[in-house]
């Protein structure tokens, strides 16, 4: 679904992503691990279009993306939450999810408002609330589900559980796992360890912009020497 190819990424002079190379297969919740600065929002955001990559290979359900205007990828099926959430905070629950709505995509099932609202009961209850007046972990929660009315076939997750109560991140680790049940593919960015692998049935560990490991979430539980060395804090 998603292969990156010795990518590389600047801000300016600044050489952040180094020959970065990883795939997550269609069906997959994949996780990319890694300390804060080490370069996880970087691929998120060299992947949907809004840091231009300077060399290498971005290719989604077999397209080449690299280089190509944000809006362009998302219309191919590849849905972004950013880690700042960014919902429109004057607009109710449902006005936001109206505006992250696009046609269905061949091979899986319309997202509508109601089966949002199933996923995340929260929101239900909220439909008619402006965005600002809810807590961080509903905007997170809201961001999701309006990403996913763009009926996307990928969908990148940055940092979803960072800022969130334990009882919210529980939470977002069930509408996750319900998200890979239902056919979405998955490609994450998170440093808790815990909530990764929950989650995930495969991770890459980054570090100063390199895969340092990939395999299994299975292969990483058992590696307690990766954890320390790259992902302890």
């Amino acid at each position: 679904m998603l292969v990156i190819d010795r990518l590389n990424s600047h801000y300016g002079r600044a050489h952040i992503l180094h020959d970065l190379s990883l795939e997550v297969p269609q069906g997959a919740v994949a996780v990319l691990l890694g300390r804060n600065g080490a370069g996880k929002s970087t691929v998120m955001k060299s992947v949907i279009g809004l840091v231009r990559p300077t060399s290498g290979s971005v290719r989604f359900d077999g397209q080449e993306i690299a280089g190509a205007e944000p809006h362009r990828i998302a219309r191919l099926g590849l849905g972004y939450v950013p880690e700042e959430r960014r919902i429109f905070s004057t607009l109710t629950v449902l006005e936001n999810l109206d505006i992250g709505r696009q046609k269905p995509r061949e091979g899986l099932p319309p997202w509508t408002e109601e089966r949002l609202f199933a996923l995340f009961p929260n929101l239900g209850e909220l439909r008619h609330r402006p965005g600002g007046r809810m807590s961080g972990g509903e905007q997170q929660m809201l961001t999701i589900a309006r990403t996913l009315m763009g009926n996307p076939r990928l969908v990148l997750l940055d940092e979803p559980s960072e800022g969130l109560s334990p009882l919210i991140v529980e939470q977002m680790a069930a509408a996750i796992l319900e998200l890979g049940r239902a056919g979405v593919t998955i490609f994450l960015a998170e440093q808790n360890l815990h909530f990764a692998m929950r989650v995930a049935d495969r991770a890459a560990v980054i570090e100063t912009g390199r895969i340092v490991w990939s395999g299994t979430t299975q292969a990483l539980r058992g590696d307690s020497d990766i954890a320390a060395r790259y992902l302890a804090a």
